[in-house]
């Protein structure tokens, strides 16, 4: 039986904030090739992640916070902020349901963020036409001014001008 406890939180926060992406991730599932992926992935402030969906296959995927908070922002296709949710351990929201094919990314809102991630598998890496082509590539210098944005960003809004 796999367990997340405490002591299982407290070294995958740690890996994160050792890492130089801010985060880490451990898979629960055995191979990339299961049908179903369940994850922790602990983020800290800074972290980058690149909008994206799924839509290769189209897939949903379920974010459950465990600790800590995050935000959840939801795009349309030209970098328009469609929606966006506060995810938070201590609740109100605690969970939410990204639907298939919505572009999508998350950050951190403080230090030992964690949550818990399950989508259909098997794992792919989203191909060039799934990533924003209006966000730059993880790693870019102007990428630590898009997850700046995100703080801020509020429904309506467009990403600023690279």
């Amino acid at each position: 039986m796999k367990q997340i406890d405490n002591t299982f939180l407290d070294a995958l926060i740690n890996k994160a904030k050792e890492s130089p992406r801010k985060r880490a991730h451990h898979n629960l599932h055995p191979r990339l090739e299961d049908s179903v992926q369940r994850l922790c992935v602990a983020i800290e402030p800074g972290t980058y992640i690149r909008p994206h969906r799924h839509a290769e296959p189209e897939t949903c995927e379920v974010f459950l916070l465990l600790r800590g908070s995050a935000t959840l922002l939801f795009f349309h296709g030209s970098g328009e902020v469609t929606e966006r949710v506060v995810l938070s351990a201590r609740g109100p929201v605690f969970a939410a349901e990204i639907p298939e094919n919505t572009w999508h990314s998350i950050i951190s809102l403080e230090s030992g963020t964690v949550f818990f991630k399950v989508k259909q598998g098997p794992y792919a890496q989203p191909r060039d036409k799934n990533v924003a082509g209006w966000a730059p590539e993880e790693g870019h210098p102007a990428a630590v001014r898009i997850e700046e944005w995100y703080r801020i960003a509020q429904v309506g809004d467009f990403p600023p001008t690279l």
